[in-house]
C-alpha cells in the first residue's frame, strides 16, 4: 500500500482541489514527481502561486496521508486513483471528479447500467410508495442503484434494493470511519454486502455542510440515468439534477401536484426541460433504450454481433462516452464505416447516441 501515500497526500494539500491537482500531476509528469519538483517549476503550474508552492514543498500534509493509509489498510478499504483502470469510468471525463475515491463493497462501480435515485428527506407517503415501485420495476433492467444514504427518498431506494436482492451503493459526504445519519448505520452495514459505500473524503473529514454538494456531483457523474422522485425548488436533489444536466446525463423527474411546494422542484425541472417526465420505470427503459434483462428462466437476452460490431463494443467499453472521431481513430476505419456500425448497433439496442456526436454502450 506504500505507493498510495503520494496519491492520498496530493488530495490533502490545503486549497488544492481536483482541477488544480490534475494540473500539478500533468505539468510535473506524475503524482510522485509533484513532490520532487522545485519551487520555480511549481509556480508555473496553473492555479499554483508562490504561497501554495511553499505549502507543497513543506509536505506537512503527509502526516494526515500516512494516518489515512493506515486506516484504509486496517479497514480493508479499496482506494481508487483517477488514473487507475478500476476507477469509475463515468467519472473520468469530468474535470471536477475526485482525484481519489475510497470504496468498500461488492458492487462493480463500472456496472453497465447505473441509475441514481434522489429526492427529499421528508417525502409524502405516496411518493415513498412510488419510489419503492420504481425500484421494483427497475430490477428487470439489471441496474445498479446509487444514492446518497440520506433520510427519505435516498434511504427508501437503498432499502428497497436490499429487499429485492439488487445491489445499491451509497455515496457519502464524509469519511468511511462513520455513518451519517447515524440511524442508517445498520442499513449501511447491509449495503456493504450487497452494493457498497463510496466517498472522496478521508477519515478525518466529517459530514460538513459543504461536503454534500460535492457528494451530489459524484452521484450525478456516476449514473446513466438520474431520477428525481420528489423535491422542493431548493435542496440537494436540485443540485444533483443541475450536475446531471451539466454532465449531459439523462435526468428524469416524477411530476407532483400543482402548487404543492414539496413538488415544485420536480415540476420545475420538467417545465424548464431540465428533466423528462416519467411515471414508471418503463419510461426510463424507453428513453434509455434499455431492454428488460430478465427473461424466461432469468436468462440474459443474447444479441448476435458481427466481428466488426464486437470490436466497436470492446472499444466503447474502455470509455463510458466516446465521440465518433475518437472511435474512428481507435477502430482504424473510415468515418462512414463507423457511423454505419453504430447505427446498426443502435437499432439492436446496444448503443445510445448522445449530443455532440458522442455515443455510449448501454449493454
Amino acid at each position: 500500500m506504500s505507493d498510495w501515500l503520494n496519491k492520498i497526500a496530493i488530495t490533502k494539500i490545503p486549497k488544492v482541489g481536483p482541477i488544480i491537482a490534475r494540473n500539478l500531476i500533468s505539468y510535473c509528469g506524475g503524482v510522485d514527481a509533484v513532490f520532487q519538483t522545485k519551487k520555480k517549476a511549481l509556480e508555473k503550474v496553473p492555479g499554483i502561486g508562490a504561497k501554495m508552492a511553499d505549502t507543497i514543498l513543506k509536505q506537512e500534509y503527509f502526516k494526515i496521508a500516512e494516518k489515512e493509509l493506515t486506516f484504509i489498510d486496517k479497514k480493508e478499504i479499496t482506494p481508487l486513483f483517477f488514473l487507475d483502470k478500476n476507477y469509475p469510468s463515468r467519472l473520468k471525463p469530468l474535470d471536477d471528479s475526485p482525484i481519489m475515491l475510497y470504496y468498500k463493497g461488492t458492487a462493480n462501480l463500472n456496472h453497465p447500467r447505473i441509475v441514481a435515485i434522489v429526492g427529499t428527506r421528508k417525502p409524502a407517503e405516496r411518493n415513498v410508495i412510488l419510489c419503492e415501485e420504481l425500484v421494483e420495476d427497475l430490477k428487470a433492467y439489471n441496474v445498479l442503484v446509487i444514492s446518497g444514504l440520506a433520510y427519505g427518498i435516498d434511504a427508501t431506494a437503498h432499502k428497497k434494493c436490499l429487499t429485492l436482492d439488487m445491489e445499491t451503493v451509497g455515496v457519502l459526504g464524509h469519511g468511511l470511519n462513520k455513518i451519517y445519519p447515524a440511524q442508517h448505520r445498520q442499513l449501511a452495514e447491509k449495503m456493504l454486502h450487497q452494493g457498497g459505500l463510496l466517498t472522496e473524503f478521508t477519515s478525518d473529514q466529517g459530514p460538513d455542510a459543504g461536503h454534500f454538494p460535492m457528494r451530489n456531483r459524484i452521484v450525478a457523474g456516476m449514473c446513466d440515468a438520474l431520477i428525481v422522485v420528489e423535491t422542493g425548488k431548493k435542496g440537494g436533489s436540485m443540485i444533483t439534477a443541475q450536475f446531471g444536466n451539466e454532465y449531459s446525463k439523462d435526468v428524469f423527474a416524477m411530476p407532483g401536484r400543482l402548487k404543492d411546494k414539496h413538488a415544485e422542484g420536480g415540476n420545475y425541472l420538467i417545465k424548464t426541460h431540465r428533466a423528462a417526465l416519467i411515471e414508471s420505470a418503463a419510461d426510463i427503459g424507453y428513453v434509455m433504450r434499455w431492454e428488460e434483462s430478465s427473461l424466461k428462466n432469468g436468462e440474459e437476452l443474447i444479441i448476435e454481433l458481427t466481428d466488426e460490431e464486437q470490436m466497436i463494443a470492446d472499444l466503447m467499453r474502455q470509455s463510458p462516452e466516446i465521440d465518433i472521431d475518437q472511435l474512428t481513430i481507435a477502430a482504424k476505419k473510415n468515418p462512414n464505416q463507423v457511423a454505419s456500425l453504430l447505427l446498426t448497433m443502435e437499432f439492436k439496442g446496444l448503443v445510445k447516441s448522445l449530443p455532440g456526436k458522442r455515443y455510449m454502450l448501454i449493454r
